[in-house]
């Protein structure tokens, strides 16, 4: 296991930090990754790594921008360390789907691809299983 995961993994409350996905549902850790890559000349330190599930991991790679689909800008993505999560995301309870409310939060839904049919189906069958939005009745 990754020596970082227990500071990191406790500061996410075991979610992914960019999805919110929750920990506990899966069979295996999140991964701590770096929120800026070393290749992008970030830093190897906590301030710079996150909780991510596979998927969000898997997408963001090793991207620190994204194109806002609304403005076709490009801009950075979500920095979980410098930026609150509901400033540039809400879930939308009738659909599942993370909805990004600013250029950084779409850009990030986007190249994170959040709302994704495994995505959505999966955040679907977690609330009605009230595990999800995390802290709504299965914490």
């Amino acid at each position: 296991m990754n020596p970082r995961y227990p500071l990191v993994a406790q500061r996410a409350a075991h979610q992914c930090e960019y999805c919110r996905a929750p920990e506990a549902l899966f069979n295996l850790p999140f991964e701590v990754e770096h929120i800026i890559p070393p290749i992008h000349r970030g830093p190897d330190e906590d301030s710079n790594w996150a909780l991510s599930c596979r998927s969000c991991n898997l997408y963001k790679s090793a991207h620190i921008e994204g194109v806002d689909p609304e403005t076709r800008t490009t801009v950075g993505l979500f920095h979980p360390r410098q930026s609150l999560w509901a400033d540039h995301f809400r879930l939308e309870a009738s659909t599942a789907s993370i909805v990004g409310l600013t250029a950084t939060g779409r850009a990030t839904v986007a190249r994170l691809q959040m709302n994704s049919p495994a995505q959505v189906a999966a955040r679907r069958q977690w609330a009605r299983l009230h595990l999800f939005p995390p802290g709504e009745g299965g914490d």
